[in-house]
């Protein structure tokens, strides 16, 4: 243990005298694209494909149906539960009993909501990955974290085939939430426990513009 440890902070010693903003170059030869542009039927599919495969529930509508899809949706769902959503929610998708979150709620009231209802800030077909980053229209990690459902509203430009291109449309500076189905583990002998944490069911609205 004494030599591996010798030997770390040897290395870090080595890249401290090389000075602030002196990083090697990092190799990008992997694949950074995919064969389809954003929002391609097949990256649909794909997306749905892995998304049901994560035990999550995949529901397809357009733009003019998406109120009535969101709200047919929550009454499957959420049939007389209490639903947060965040401030900045695009007109229409909230039901009129939605509690708003001011920011205020505490995770014990979070944990009293059924369901939380969001956008997204975009997703990977290859990984059946949605990405939340805090914007108007998903607001603080809390409340897509603490309620048992999330419907997660995803939009077909939303949606890139690779990991590199989902990396390459986000600002790692802001708060990112990377969703692969529903929270889950298998941790304790390899037994899958779903909510651990984070919401136990996801529901996915894909609108196709």
């Amino acid at each position: 243990m004494t030599g591996a440890r010798e030997e770390v902070l040897a290395w870090v010693r080595a890249a401290l005298r090389e000075g602030p903003g002196r990083a090697p170059e990092i190799p990008r030869s992997y694949r950074r694209s995919g064969e389809y542009e954003p929002g391609a039927t097949e990256l649909l599919d794909l997306l749905a494909d892995r998304l049901v495969d994560y035990r999550a529930t995949v529901h397809r509508t357009n733009p003019q149906s998406l109120p009535g899809t969101i709200a047919d949706a929550l009454a499957s769902w959420v049939p007389k539960g209490r639903i947060v959503v965040p401030a900045g929610l695009p007109d229409g998708w909230a039901p009129e009993n939605a509690t708003v979150d001011d920011g205020r709620l505490n995770a014990t009231e979070l944990d009293e909501m059924d369901a939380v209802l969001t956008g997204c800030a975009a997703a990977a077909a290859e990984t059946g990955t949605i990405v939340l980053d805090g914007s108007a229209n998903q607001g603080r990690r809390a409340i897509t974290l603490v309620p048992d459902r999330h419907i997660c509203v995803v939009y077909a430009t939303q949606v890139v085939q690779t990991v590199p291109e989902l990396l390459a449309r986000l600002d790692p500076r802001r708060p990112l939430t990377f969703i692969s189905g529903p929270s889950a583990t298998s941790d304790i002998e390899l037994q899958r426990v779903e909510g651990v944490h984070g919401p136990r069911t996801l529901v996915v609205i894909l609108v196709r513009d």
